[in-house]
């Protein structure tokens, strides 16, 4: 939202801004981390069990970042990668913040990362690394495991992407009347 001056302005109450749509990372938040802790009583590490054809849970930790990025990198990733988790999450709250409520879509983006963010960093700060169990396969093709933490980012950087593509959109059609 842009004042008279064309500078961003905070609107006044929390319940106005993006910030209204905290409610909805954290539902996702409270599924990530039930579903890894109902993975991590009920298997064994490397267990998998396979659901349907192309999907199984498999339980394995990640060390490194999504896909395993720096995964067997010595220790030090835990603490960079827990360090980058709070500065978006810092960075996602203020511009949440900053929204106005009727920028709905983007807020929901933001709450979506922001969950799987936070989702992330509880189990490296608490285990040291993350717990993963989705596993989508065809043959002997094979996506990396994931958790509903890292579908969350994927979904919400796919709606900020999309909201980036269509704001532009929008942009040009006030223009051209």
């Amino acid at each position: 939202m842009l004042n008279q001056v064309g500078t961003a302005k905070k609107p006044a109450t929390a319940a106005q801004s993006g910030l209204r749509w905290l409610w909805l990372g954290v539902i996702f938040l409270i599924i990530d981390q039930v579903t890894k802790l109902w993975v991590a009583a009920n298997f064994e590490l490397f267990e998998t069990v396979a659901v349907i054809p192309m999907f199984s849970f498999t339980y394995v930790h990640n060390e490194g970042a999504a896909f395993s990025f720096l995964g067997s990198a010595g220790g030090w990733q835990r603490w960079f990668f827990t360090a980058i988790a709070v500065v978006i999450s810092s960075l996602l709250l203020y511009w949440m913040r900053a929204l106005d409520k009727s920028e709905k879509l983007l807020a929901i983006a933001y709450s979506l990362v922001l969950s799987g963010a936070i989702g992330n960093l509880i189990d490296r700060v608490s285990y040291g690394y993350v717990i993963d169990f989705i596993h989508l396969y065809y043959e002997s093709y094979q996506w990396p495991v994931f958790n509903v933490a890292d579908i969350s980012i994927c979904v919400g950087a796919g709606l900020i992407i999309f909201e980036a593509i269509t704001a532009k959109d929008k942009t040009d059609d006030k223009l051209a009347k």
